[in-house]
């Protein structure tokens, strides 16, 4: 956690921040499809009116363009303050606040859908059980998640540091803790050019 809110977590915001054209070409060119086609293959059907959380929301694009899906109640917990004072530069309408994973700032079953994309992998192996604890207890209905994928757990070096990345089948982790969770879909999103893979994931609360 020191690492990600201090000098380290504010150059990843400023690596990381994009308008919403220059996200979509990024995708598109790392994946091969957009990240508004791969929200609406995943999230089509869901009521545009159920509250949604993004854990380790960056900026808010993710959450800005899930605005643009129709979403209206949109809420995000970042941890590093820089992030979430230049969120206002890249979102209107959407609740940003700082706040960490491992003690998520909402009562249980808050939110319909609570969502992370290129956050669980960052979390060590030894604590990630307390991040999807949270992320369980939020969430009313929905989890959704987009991650590095691998089937087992394997770290990577990042950005020659060790210790803060991990890829992952994190869908199986969560059903693994949680065997309440049904699996909605799961699709392996490939990298172009290389042999990685991502994985976006939707799970659903059996009632």
């Amino acid at each position: 956690m020191s690492v990600w809110s201090g000098r380290f977590g504010r150059e990843y915001t400023d690596r990381n921040s994009f308008n919403i054209d220059e996200f979509e070409d990024r995708y598109i060119k790392n994946y091969g499809v957009s990240r508004t086609d791969l929200n609406g293959q995943f999230l089509g059907d869901m009521d545009r009116r159920a509250p949604v959380l993004e854990v380790g929301a960056n900026v808010g694009i993710q959450l800005d363009l899930l605005q643009r899906l129709g979403f209206e109640a949109l809420y995000g917990i970042e941890l590093q303050a820089y992030a979430v004072e230049k969120s206002r530069e890249f979102t209107t309408g959407i609740n940003i606040i700082r706040g960490s994973a491992f003690d998520i700032p909402f009562k249980a079953g808050f939110f319909s859908l609570v969502f992370t994309s290129g956050v669980l992998i960052h979390i060590h192996p030894d604590d990630l059980h307390k991040v999807m604890m949270e992320i369980y207890r939020c969430s009313r209905r929905y989890i959704w998640g987009f991650e590095y994928y691998c089937e087992d757990i394997e770290e990577i070096d990042y950005r020659s540091h060790r210790n803060l990345l991990w890829k992952a089948d994190h869908a199986e982790l969560f059903m693994q803790m949680f065997p309440s969770l049904r699996l909605i879909r799961k699709e392996s999103i490939n990298y172009t050019g290389n042999g990685n893979r991502d994985c976006m994931y939707l799970l659903e609360k059996a009632e």
